[in-house]
């Protein structure tokens, strides 16, 4: 009986392979017979996954970027009790990617964004990504501004102006930290003012731990 392909399992690791590739030589030097290599799958399991090796990267941008969304959502779902404003400070803290073990990721995810200066197909799946980070944060900042705002007089600050802020500052402290403009603690530290500000404007308290 034929050996059943879980081509989802597949699919994504291929996508990994991609990834460190990206990392190693920049998307325009990724090749789908080095990705064979790479993932160890032949160079037809790769071609029966994707067509084109556009659709193979446009593939691995999306993985990427759910990658991402999927590690917010497991933070926050691992502390039901935290606060909206913790709330908000963890999820804009793993958007950054400021930790150690996501440099590799901010630097497949910045390349990816090089390149999508020049490639219209890549550009559109990256907003896409973008765009489902914002909503994400978006409603945080909705929740932090209906728990913050109790009994409050003054027009609250709106969620999509203050969330797309919020993402535009997060994307350029994973740029700053890669090239060594700040470190880590640093980009850290601009987040945390920022959003010390933002809990001001929605008349919430600081959070009580640090991003």
């Amino acid at each position: 009986m034929p050996k059943q392909v879980d081509y989802e399992s597949r699919r994504r690791r291929i996508a990994e392979a991609v990834c460190l590739l990206v990392d190693d030589h920049g998307p325009e030097g990724v090749t789908m017979r080095d990705v064979a290599t790479r993932a160890e799958v032949s160079l037809g399991a790769v071609q029966r996954c994707f067509r084109t090796k556009e659709e193979m990267l446009l593939f691995a941008v999306e993985h990427v970027g759910e990658r991402i969304t999927e590690r917010v959502r497991a933070r926050l779902g691992g502390s039901p009790a935290q606060s909206a404003a913790s709330a908000l400070g963890h999820a804009a803290t793993e958007i950054a990617l400021l930790r150690e073990e996501h440099r590799a990721e901010a630097r497949v995810w910045l390349a990816f964004v090089a390149q999508a200066a020049v490639s219209e197909p890549l550009a559109a799946q990256l907003r896409t990504s973008y765009a489902a980070l914002q909503d994400l944060l978006g409603r945080l900042i909705a929740e932090a501004c209906e728990s913050g705002r109790a009994g409050g007089d003054a027009a609250p600050p709106d969620p999509r102006r203050e969330a797309r802020a919020l993402l535009a500052l997060t994307d350029g402290l994973t740029s700053h930290v890669l090239i060594g403009h700040l470190t880590a603690e640093e980009a850290e530290g601009a987040l945390l003012t920022h959003l010390v500000r933002l809990w001001e404007r929605l008349r919430a308290a600081p959070p009580g731990t640090s991003v």
